[in-house]
């Protein structure tokens, strides 16, 4: 059961469980490292990363209750080895040897709080986490969590540059929930199977962004303009509907660490040669004319193997990529200027 969790949740589910219950012998060492583990995030990420059989060491990062979080999970009777490290001065032995780092740190959204909120707390923990990566694990896929994603990649690829190990294939903004929630909210109005549920989410990760592609979806219902403008802004306020209804207890927590669980997943499938893992994500690019756009990436051994073309969109798409791009490109440039002060 808890295999199947992790599972894409798309047509080719079955193929994917069947590929995923290998034996242990046959799957190579990967270690996964989760940077802000003990958070509302990072410890039900931590969690679903200890229940992916892809995994061998699984290293928790945080500046306080790390150990605890490590000793909890590492009771869990699956492969990986679990250790926890608390503080600046363990950050080195968390990060060394890692393939993969998943970067959830940061505050979570309240009520009430706006994304530069959000930025002028998040931008500089990223800074300081990213330096971090160039020297002990230069060579990792780095999977950003932390909001606001727009800005938070483009400041990491600039840390990056200066340390001279960048490497855009390597980097990636997690935008998998808006996939999830477009998939949920498509499947409720369309009366489908959510498992069978395919939806494209491109641009960016916050508000008018992110923009579903529904003329896309698979499988195809006839949805009036209406349903599917309001399916649109619910998926691009969907982290408002949790923070309401959560209130100020909390943002979407659970739901992203699923997310999260998943894009990882298919980034260590990716990194062990299994063939055509597509998922959305936001990173470098030239689909547009911004420099970090949301679009469907095949994954691979070197991380980006191939960021596909948008396809063809609706005019209702065409005027929200349009709408979009302003907002984006201002969030971009905001994140390049604070890593380069």
């Amino acid at each position: 059961m808890f295999r199947s969790m992790l599972v894409r949740s798309s047509a080719s589910a079955k193929q994917s469980l069947l590929r995923r219950n290998f034996s242990t012998g046959s799957v190579p060492e990967r270690k996964v490292a989760i940077l802000g583990a003990a958070g509302g995030i990072g410890q039900p990420l931590a969690l679903l990363m200890k229940l992916n059989p892809l995994v061998s060491s699984l290293s928790l990062y945080d500046i306080a209750n790390t150990p605890g979080v490590a000793a909890d999970v590492g009771h869990i009777n699956t492969r990986s080895q679990v250790v926890g490290y608390m503080g600046d001065d363990n950050l080195a032995k968390a990060l060394e040897g890692a393939d993969l780092v998943i970067i959830p740190a940061g505050v979570p959204r309240k009520p009430g709080m706006t994304r530069d909120d959000l930025f002028n707390i998040n931008a500089g923990i990223v800074k300081n986490l990213c330096s971090a990566i160039a020297k002990y694990c230069p060579h990792a896929l780095v999977n950003m969590i932390s909001n606001p994603v727009n800005s938070t990649v483009p400041i990491a690829a600039e840390i990056f540059k200066k340390a001279g190990m960048y490497d855009e294939k390597k980097l990636f903004g997690v935008t998998t929930l808006d996939v999830v929630r477009a998939k949920t909210f498509y499947a409720g109005k369309a009366n489908v199977p959510v498992a069978e549920v395919n939806v494209p989410v491109i641009g960016g990760h916050a508000g008018v962004t992110i923009l579903p592609l529904f003329s896309q979806a698979t499988p195809q219902a006839n949805l009036s303009g209406d349903v599917l403008t309001a399916l649109t802004k619910r998926t691009q306020d969907g982290g408002t509907e949790v923070v309401e209804a959560k209130a100020g207890k909390g943002s979407a927590t659970l739901s992203m660490a699923y997310a999260g669980a998943l894009f990882a997943d298919a980034c260590l499938k990716g990194l062990n040669g299994v063939p055509d893992v597509v998922e959305c994500s936001y990173v470098q690019s030239t689909v547009t004319e911004l420099p970090f756009f949301a679009s469907k990436v095949r994954l691979g051994k070197n991380g980006v193997e191939e960021v596909l073309d948008l396809g063809p969109l609706s005019d209702f798409e065409k005027e929200g990529l349009e709408a979009l791009k302003p907002e984006l490109k201002s969030s971009i440039e905001k994140g390049v200027k604070f890593a380069n002060q």
